[in-house]
């Protein structure tokens, strides 16, 4: 005798109850471009609906992160042309865009919690997530472990919760957990981005944030699209090291590596669903061929019913609200 499930017809109600992935907006983390000025807010061409904003006015788009009770923030700094230079001495600025934004976030919005992203490309001339050898262009690994930590430890001391090394460079999670320990910063968590590939989706946020290399390409030291096993080793690699958090990076393109990490590993996991999977959807929806709302959901909820803990994207308010509506 063979015994078939029941297909229900249930009402909204039951299906919100018995659902088996549930998304809450304290669970999502809200990208944010800060721009080195005053007075500024810029439109990011081939991210519709994203901003730059200079520190001082934050409020603008906080006020909405806020109200939607989004879990955190994660942001990225963008200096002046002329303050960038070969090692991104401007990352660990005191007075740099991302410290004097942690210092108002945790002024004027105590209860967001802050992530910083931790990398150099922002702030080199040459685009570059690390330290280069004059002579043969190559990306020189430890010496960039020193100007990493140099940048965590200020954003540590500006105010940061978490600091969100994205660099990719071997042993940076120790690096920067030794640093903030020697600097009494134990509360500190690092999310590390244990699992970022060298990916094409990453191309608007290169626009956004003015950070595309100068030469070549960060094949080197991303991982190659092709490896799966490879993304295990670099997570238990940066738990080891003393990562609090791991971030599997880009997001939708990648979920049988988050479920496959997600089995092995078990520290929070975040999923970034990134530029390139925003822009995407925002173009189409734009175009009126796809129902924006209803993919920004299905994806979010993809995300999640892989494994991840938590979600970086740039559609955290739009989730947030729907959730709010009881329409997700």
């Amino acid at each position: 005798m063979i015994i078939r499930p029941r297909r229900l017809r249930k009402t909204e109600s039951i299906r919100n109850l018995i659902c088996e992935t549930k998304l809450t907006p304290s669970m999502l983390v809200y990208p944010i471009f800060v721009r080195e000025g005053k007075n500024i807010i810029e439109d990011i061409p081939a991210m519709p609906g994203q901003k730059r904003y200079s520190p001082d006015n934050l409020n603008l788009i906080l006020d909405r992160v806020n109200k939607n009770k989004i879990g955190g923030v994660l942001l990225f700094g963008i200096p002046d042309e002329n303050k960038k230079d070969e090692i991104g001495s401007a990352s660990w600025d005191e007075n740099g865009p991302v410290q004097q934004a942690i210092k108002f976030i945790k002024r004027e919005y105590p209860e967001i919690i802050i992530f910083a992203d931790v990398c150099l490309c922002e702030y080199t001339n040459h685009g570059h997530c690390g330290v280069i050898n004059k002579f043969n262009h190559e990306i020189e690994n430890d010496p960039t472990l020193e100007f990493l930590t140099r940048s965590a430890v200020s954003y540590a001391q500006a105010g940061a919760d978490v600091v969100a090394p994205s660099d990719m460079m071997d042993g940076h999670t120790k690096a920067i957990r030794e640093g903030l320990d020697k600097n009494n910063f134990y509360n500190t968590l690092i999310c590390s981005y244990a699992v970022k590939y060298a990916s094409g989706f990453y191309g608007p946020f290169r626009e956004a944030a003015g950070s595309a290399p100068s030469f070549g390409d960060r094949k080197t030291y991303q991982m190659d699209i092709r490896n799966s096993r490879e993304a295990l080793r670099e997570a238990f690699l940066d738990v080891e090291e003393g990562a609090d958090i791991i971030i599997i990076k880009p997001g939708i393109s990648y979920l049988d590596i988050l479920k496959t990490v997600r089995e092995k590993i078990l520290i929070p996991i975040a999923s970034y669903q990134v530029s390139g999977e925003y822009s995407m959807i925002k173009a189409a929806g734009l175009k009126g061929w796809i129902d924006e709302k209803k993919i920004i959901s299905e994806t979010a909820i993809s995300i999640a019913r892989a494994g991840a803990d938590i979600i970086i994207t740039y559609f955290a308010n739009e989730l947030a609200e729907l959730i709010h509506e009881g329409g997700l």
